[in-house]
């Protein structure tokens, strides 16, 4: 058999998002096609572009980005690889924080901003409408129900399909809740960073996708958990970490994000691993201090 023909997204099922979105229970995250800092272009274009290509033909259906990757040089690139876009693709992208330089993030989720952020994305996706979008973090400066009713009311008019959270709490989950439906959250989330545990959860609970970011964790002591489970199923951390995941909650959508073909297909493979109860149970044991990250 021709392992190329297996590796499929669609092998890990499927998750409806907000009651009419029906996607593969393994996206794509694409934060790092673009430059050193997530910061300008690709130094490799071409290999980009052809990353975000190899991704429809895997069947993934999910693909996540934001304003700030680049920042606009995400969706730019997912817009010339992509549109017009394939039937059923669902792609989501963020809004809320501006960039001053490579690496450096600043918060700004007020109305205005986040309008300007909407109508940017709208016009380099090449869309009337975003799928998904999301709060990409809560602004110490800005009132968390201001920032939501902002993106409520673009929902309103017809620019936003469904909205959703990234970086939350629950208590900010509940609080947009009585704004507007919500249908995913995103927040960093692995089988050893679980600060996000209840949050997972509170989704469940309520058929919130989530969607984990930062999939392997950083101690050390995990790194070697999981590398002892790894070469027992004679596969990556990587995978393994992706296919706990699935095996946590029937709402998480893990977005493993790469800008190479070969990563992109061991991660998509990750979808038909069947992850053994006593590897799940002994990985769902590590836990460790969360790190500060970013998605």
């Amino acid at each position: 058999m021709n392992r190329e023909q297996t590796i499929s997204a669609a092998a890990a099922g499927t998750v409806t998002v907000g009651g009419d979105l029906t996607v593969n229970r393994m996206g794509y995250g694409a934060m790092r096609i673009t430059g050193t800092g997530i910061w300008g272009p690709p130094a490799d274009k071409v290999a980009a572009i052809a990353t975000l290509r190899r991704t429809i033909e895997l069947d993934v259906n999910l693909i996540d980005t934001a304003d700030s990757y680049g920042p606009g040089t995400s969706e730019e690139l997912i817009a010339e690889a992509l549109y017009p876009y394939p039937a059923g693709l669902v792609i989501a992208t963020k809004g809320g924080w501006e960039r001053p330089g490579p690496g450096q993030w600043t918060h700004n989720a007020s109305p205005k901003h986040l309008t300007e952020a909407l109508e940017g994305s709208l016009k380099r996706l090449r869309v009337d409408r975003i799928d998904i979008h999301q709060l990409h973090a809560p602004d110490n400066a800005v009132s968390f129900e201001a920032s939501v009713e902002a993106l409520a009311k673009l929902r309103e008019q017809g620019k936003i399909r469904h909205v959703a959270l990234s970086n939350v709490t629950r208590e900010h989950i509940e609080r947009a809740r009585k704004i507007v439906p919500i249908v995913s959250v995103q927040n960093r989330y692995s089988f050893a960073d679980r600060e996000s545990d209840f949050i997972v959860d509170y989704c469940e609970q309520n058929n919130i996708a989530f969607l984990p970011w930062a999939p392997l964790g950083q101690a050390k002591e995990a790194h070697k958990a999981i590398t002892i489970v790894a070469d027992e199923l004679r596969v990556t951390p990587l995978q393994v970490a992706l296919a706990w995941l699935l095996k946590r909650s029937r709402v998480i959508v893990p977005i493993p994000g790469t800008a190479s073909i070969k990563h992109l297909e061991e991660n998509i493979s990750s979808a038909s691993l069947e992850l053994p109860q006593i590897a799940f149970e002994k990985l769902s044991a590590v836990d460790h201090p969360p790190a500060s990250l970013r998605n």
